[in-house]
């Protein structure tokens, strides 16, 4: 049975036409009412025990959960249609964007991946005077707490809690598993009078603990610090800041759910092949060094892993992809939102991409107390804005978005979007996507108002991986375009130019390349190309022996990007003997006229012959030679049970 739709106009405040939604999202509408959270919450209980209903209201979210509780009746499900749609400036029909939103939050979403994490409450706590010692005498009764104070420092008469002084040199891990190294580390020594003894000083000392409290005021121990779980920091001169770390100190113990934000294929992965380094874009972007080199791939910590996304935008090769939600996950988004707005009567929408907290809390304000948003601006919310890129940017256009707009947040990772962004307007142009980086509700409403947006294409459907949906959004945005689109500096489309004076074909980056965009031919001396596949990650220019390649970062549209093309090719060298071919012409020239009659091991016409025979005949000739490697003189008489009894 599907769902019903459950309205309320919240004291007439906005304009409902439950009929239209209906006709336009499929689902049963209830009649839209004005007061459901309180003088009508009697019919809203109703609907709750009557079966799967979906109540389009956010705000009030505890009180219809509370009452689900309270009737033994399954929880409904919410939309928010108010603050994103019906509190809206003007007289502009918002059905259609109420339409899209309710069929958006109907999407059936992929569970999440996740692994358990558990902290037993060993705690460090790092710093000097009364915060850290206060600090760690409050949480002593909660956790198993040692006390990390400073060289020199005086101990506090209390056994409430282990001490410790010392450096600590260097700190890693995360929520349930950090380890620490201590030098100068110099453990009490309880038994006395007079104030605690410390024993002998000595460097190197390693520890493991759930979580750590740093009041130090120093340097953070870890890069953002704040996405490290488990890691708490707060500058000891803030009473609040401090209280505020020591109580939410106190409730990690226990059994935690970590999520599991990105999917590592590692035999896409091109950063290294024979030692030789390509592309890192994962390693210098991730904010949290939750990303290291193993070996020709990168391997992630997932429990380091905040989420932000970013890694994924700007992997060529679609190694790292975010799982929350999966690529594919958001096109069916994107898609639905402009199909439903179409369908519903609207024209051409516009797309603002915010986070949960800081864009939902921007939206809500803007609404409340301003103009809230345009009717042709669809809002669409994600865990994390980082990873949306320019393949996501494309393909938003691609399905019938005029524009697409993403408001930052204060603590958003910005390198990646701005890459992206740039990467995004250099193949469309920089009139069709923008980063609003605004902290007034104000503010936002006027940037959103002053725009309109037409259709750029028909809509098309994004099938396969990020390359591939970027590919096919912008051939359909750009229909017209016959020569290559040229890209910025590291973008991971292009071509590769080979200097046919230089190269020798010695096919070394063909070995190497890890998306396979170059190849060999078996019959012949050639270099072949595949400009779809290339990564430009930049192998072949870095292992080519003689510096003839180049890379052109570029994104040809044409149908000869999918196919292998020639970049260099040779004659091969007939076998002076047989007439097998099996090398270069030129290689081959090259090396007679460097070697025969002037190396000593090649001072002889018959030696200097070998260099132009193949490995057969090489080996035969070799073989007659009177100094033959392999001769090894006339072969033994068998032994038989004869000679041993004689």
């Amino acid at each position: 049975m599907s769902e019903k739709l459950v309205l309320c106009d919240c004291n007439g405040t906005q304009q409902i036409d439950g009929a239209a939604l209906e006709r336009a999202t499929g689902l049963p509408c209830s009649r839209v009412f004005t007061a459901l959270c309180t003088d009508q919450l009697g019919e809203a209980a109703k609907l709750i025990e009557g079966g799967a209903c979906r109540i389009a209201c956010q705000q009030e979210r505890a009180v219809f959960e509370e009452l689900a509780e309270e009737t033994g009746a399954e929880p409904p499900s919410f939309v928010d249609i108010r603050d994103r749609a019906g509190w809206t400036d003007g007289k502009a029909d918002t059905t259609p964007k109420m339409a899209a939103l309710v069929a958006d939050a109907g999407l059936v979403q992929p569970a999440a991946r996740s692994l358990d994490v558990v902290s037993e409450g060993t705690c460090l706590v790092i710093g000097a005077g009364e915060a850290a010692m206060d600090a760690a005498a409050r949480l002593a009764g909660h956790l198993a707490v040692t006390l990390l104070l400073p060289e020199g420092a005086a101990l506090p008469l209390t056994r409430s809690h282990d001490m410790i002084t010392g450096r600590l040199r260097k700190a890693r891990g995360s929520l349930g598993r950090f380890e620490v190294v201590i030098d100068a580390l110099r453990q009490l020594e309880p038994g006395g009078r007079g104030d605690f003894a410390l024993g002998a000083p000595r460097d190197g000392g390693t520890s493991h603990c759930d979580l750590i409290l740093d009041l130090s005021g120093g340097t953070p121990l870890f890069p953002a610090p704040h996405k490290r779980d488990g890691y708490l920091r707060a500058d000891p001169g803030d009473a609040l800041g401090v209280a505020r770390a020591v109580f939410d100190a106190s409730h990690m113990v226990g059994t935690f759910e970590k999520p599991i934000y990105v999917r590592l294929e590692e035999s896409l992965c091109a950063h290294s092949r024979a030692g030789q380094t390509g592309c890192s874009n994962c390693l210098d972007i991730c904010p949290t060094g939750a990303i290291s080199p193993a070996g020709e791939h990168v391997a992630v910590d997932p429990l380091i892993c905040a989420g932000c996304g970013a890694c994924s935008a700007l992997c060529p090769s679609g190694a790292i992809s975010y799982d929350m939600p999966t690529p594919e996950t958001l096109f069916r988004r994107m898609r639905l939102l402009a199909e439903t707005y179409r369908n519903a009567g609207g024209g051409t929408p516009r797309l603002l991409v915010h986070d949960g907290d800081f864009g939902a809390e921007m939206i809500s304000l803007s609404a409340r107390y301003g103009r809230g948003l345009p009717a042709d601006v669809i809002p669409m919310e994600l865990e994390t804005i980082s990873g949306f890129g320019h393949a996501e940017m494309l393909a938003a256009l691609a399905s019938g978005f005029g524009a697409v707009d993403i408001l930052l947040a204060p603590k958003t990772e910005r390198d990646a979007l701005e890459r992206e962004t740039a990467l995004a307007t250099a193949m469309l142009g920089a009139e069709h996507v923008r980063l609003l980086d605004l902290n007034d509700p104000d503010a936002l409403s006027d940037a959103l108002y002053g725009g309109k947006a037409d259709t750029l294409c028909a809509p098309v459907l994004p099938l396969g991986g990020r390359r591939d949906v970027a590919r096919l959004a912008l051939r359909a945005l750009r229909p017209d375009t016959d020569a290559p689109v040229p890209l910025p500096a590291g973008a991971p489309y292009g071509a590769v130019l080979v200097d046919t004076d230089k190269c020798t074909l010695c096919l070394s980056c063909a070995g190497l390349c890890p998306s396979g965009a170059l190849g060999d031919n078996p019959d012949k001396p050639q270099l072949r190309f595949q400009e779809d596949a290339c990564l430009q990650c930049g192998l072949c220019a870095t292992i080519c022996p003689e510096q003839a390649i180049a890379l052109v970062p570029q994104m040809d549209l044409s149908d000869a990007a999918l196919s292998q093309r020639v970049l260099h090719e040779e004659e091969p060298y007939p076998c002076i003997e047989c007439g097998k071919e099996f090398g270069v012409r030129s290689t081959i020239e090259r090396i007679v006229e460097r070697l025969e009659g002037k190396h000593p091991m090649f001072a002889e016409s018959a030696q200097g012959r070998m260099i132009r025979m193949c490995d057969d005949c090489r080996v035969r000739a070799q073989f007659h030679e009177q100094d033959n490697p392999f001769a090894m003189g006339p072969r033994p008489r068998v032994r038989t049970t004869d000679d041993y009894l004689n």
